[in-house]
């Protein structure tokens, strides 16, 4: 496990091997609590798909557009910006359904580097209820998904089966103390 501030890159010597991580889990699970520590650890940049929804509505494109898809569009083409320039990435999106994390996969051969998924529950809805509704991210013309929502992601929200239960994954719970979980995704990342 990397000392604190050392970068997934400096692990091994002078040679810098970034890495993808994409996250996955309901809205308010504690996604991107999670991120922002291992970033923080590991030097890695996050790449979020709310904020990047929030900027395309803000543009002036309708809602009832595909507006998440064209996130995770740009979203991709900026993790890729960042993996070839050497640099490690967390993808923070939800990632409930195949093609997504497909995506993932794709990038991850395409820059050759190595894809690790973290994927983060709540398994207390009463909790995660909680959480999401206290959440405040100041995210303009994005409208914060109400607990039917998050409970309607769920009915949504694909198994991981098929070639998307191949590749490798931790869940951690956000039941659990930030810093279990946060020692749990590195040592699942250490090389």
């Amino acid at each position: 496990m990397p000392d604190k501030g050392e970068s997934v890159e400096r692990q091994f010597g002078d040679v810098r091997i970034p890495i993808l991580i994409a996250m996955a889990g309901l809205p308010g699970a504690g996604k991107s609590t999670i991120a922002e520590v291992i970033s923080a650890r590991l030097g890695a940049t996050i790449v979020s798909v709310d904020p990047i929804e929030s900027a395309i509505l803000h543009a002036g494109i309708d809602a009832d557009q595909p507006t998440g898809l064209a996130a995770y569009l740009v979203a991709e083409t900026l993790a890729e910006q960042v993996l070839m320039s050497g640099h490690s990435v967390i993808v923070d999106a939800v990632n409930a359904v195949e093609p997504a994390r497909l995506q993932w996969r794709d990038l991850a051969k395409r820059a050759d580097v190595p894809l690790r998924v973290i994927e983060v529950e709540c398994s207390d809805a009463d909790l995660h209820r909680e959480r999401l509704e206290k959440r405040v991210r100041n995210l303009p013309h994005f409208e914060e998904p109400s607990w039917r929502a998050v409970e309607q992601s769920l009915e949504d929200y694909q198994p991981w089966k098929g070639e998307v239960a191949e590749l490798p994954r931790i869940t951690l719970d956000t039941v659990n103390a930030l810093g279990q979980n946060v020692d749990a995704a590195a040592r699942f990342l250490a090389p």
